[in-house]
């Protein structure tokens, strides 16, 4: 299993690279926002991984429910991914939110917008921030329980945000991929390298934090064991 995690880090560094590659020196300038348009590379492919990974979390989190009286082995894993995926959420809406900002200066001249698509990214946000508040300082055994309604609501916010620029009047740039914008076959390379570099790269990050979960969750285990031994 070593050998095949450090073989995805390898393919998920190789792929950045390549994408950022393909991003700055092979992609066209686009005709009205000029080179400011290349954050698209990066802001699409990582919101779109941030739109995965919260449903990987709400299923890990109400398998934890459904697991945690039945195989508490089965429950531990469970709660190990959906704290690993939580947090890689967290890192890639802030990181959409903040390649938006970049990109919204200069083409709008503000940082920020309190428009529906943004408002609602931010929400999902703040409930992972909430979800991973809960896991940390919730004294009680009803910590993962809350965190798995907060993973709920977020799983509800997740098509709000994919769903704003439809539903509301917004400044957001209209769909380049689904809808009325559209992205010139020139520029499809780029973006499919990033699709692919931003996915592998978070679903490595997951990876290890879920190893390093279990580990902590075996050694406290391992520590109740002695305790009750003693």
């Amino acid at each position: 299993m070593k050998r095949l995690f450090w073989m995805l880090c390898g393919l998920s560094v190789a792929l950045l690279a390549w994408g950022f590659y393909e991003a700055v020196f092979v992609a066209p300038v686009e005709a009205t926002m000029g080179s400011i348009y290349r954050i698209f590379y990066w802001h699409v492919p990582i919101n779109i991984s941030a739109e995965i990974f919260p449903y990987v979390n709400m299923i890990a989190s109400i398998g934890y429910l459904w697991a945690r009286r039945k195989n508490h082995s089965l429950a531990l894993k469970l709660d190990a991914l959906a704290i690993a995926t939580a947090e890689i959420t967290v890192l890639y809406v802030g990181l959409g939110l903040a390649t938006g900002m970049l990109w919204g200066r200069p083409v709008w001249g503000i940082w920020w917008a309190w428009d529906a698509r943004l408002t609602s990214a931010l929400m999902l946000f703040l409930l992972y921030v909430s979800y991973l508040l809960v896991r940390s300082f919730s004294s009680s055994g009803q910590g993962p329980v809350i965190a798995a309604v907060l993973s709920v609501f977020a799983g509800i916010d997740v098509p709000i945000v994919f769903m704003s620029i439809r539903w509301w009047r917004t400044q957001h740039p209209a769909p380049v991929l689904t809808g009325e914008g559209s992205l010139d076959p020139s520029m499809w390379p780029a973006f499919l390298w990033n699709l692919a570099a931003w996915f592998f790269w978070g679903c490595t990050l997951i990876w290890a934090r879920y190893a390093i979960v279990r580990r902590e969750q075996q050694i406290a285990e391992r520590a109740a064991m002695e305790a009750l031994e003693a």
